[in-house]
């Protein structure tokens, strides 16, 4: 019997339709490209309730050690003769992401030409007054710099028991903000350094030993020491980085 009029069709009871049967997808014919695979979009990872940002998992990663950054800073390298002072303070210098300079008191004391000084050839009032003359230039040098913003580190070989060459000239002549580092290595590592200097920047063994000798009284001044044996220059300036980040964070000097 027909149910409906016109071109209304068969209707299964219950008004609804069979499901077609399903059919294998048609493959390409030979030379059509195949056409690509729809692919799911990646989801980004839900974050875990609880963990605090800077995290890994479940697992905390290592707080990153801070640096001096952009801190405007007045520094002073302090070692023996070989300890790296000078290259490792222009290396400092060339590498902060902020204008810092590197004044060097060895290359001051030798603008003088005629009639310098050498105090390998015996220190006496004139190789000192030399010196204080020196000190004095860098001094000045330094605040000219930091009233300008720009950070400054100085390197010398400053005794702790001999005032005249002292750390309290320095702070007179830069400021009393200035931040003390003695780079102090091993003996063997010095005179290995000295031997590899020329003209008057090299000493005796025997002057080495002793300068590095009295070098040691600044262990329990309180002063920062970086014992830079075995540190390349890269590594003994983020080494000196890492002491002046926690100097200024806790001044004590």
């Amino acid at each position: 019997m027909q149910h409906g009029v016109g071109g209304g069709g068969w209707e299964p009871p219950g008004g609804q339709h069979p499901a077609a049967p399903s059919r294998p997808p048609v493959p390409p014919g030979p030379g059509w490209p195949v056409p690509p695979v729809p692919v799911a979009p990646a989801r980004m990872p839900m974050p875990v309730q609880g963990v605090p940002e800077g995290s890994t998992g479940h697992i905390p990663l290592p707080p990153a050690v801070p640096g001096t950054g952009g801190a405007t800073l007045a520094v002073l390298l302090i070692g023996p003769a070989g300890a790296g002072k000078t290259t490792v303070a222009r290396h400092w210098a060339g590498t902060r992401p902020v204008p810092t300079a590197h004044i060097s008191l060895d290359d001051v004391r030798e603008w003088v030409c005629s009639g310098f000084a050498d105090p390998q050839a015996g220190w006496n009032d004139h190789s000192e007054a030399q010196y204080r003359l020196a000190r004095r230039t860098c001094g000045f040098a330094a605040r000219n710099f930091l009233a300008n913003g720009i950070s400054c580190i100085l390197d010398d070989a400053v005794f702790p028991d001999r005032p005249v060459v002292g750390l309290g000239g320095w702070k007179r002549h830069v400021g009393p903000a200035l931040l003390p580092v003695v780079l102090l290595p091993g003996l063997e590592i010095v005179l290995e350094r000295n031997a590899a200097r020329s003209g008057n920047r090299r000493l005796s063994d025997e002057e080495v030993a002793r300068i590095h000798g009295r070098m040691a009284g600044w262990y329990g001044s309180g002063l920062p020491i970086i014992d830079n044996s075995h540190l390349d220059i890269e590594g003994t300036a983020r080494a000196l980085d890492e002491t002046l980040a926690r100097a200024i964070s806790a001044p004590a000097y």
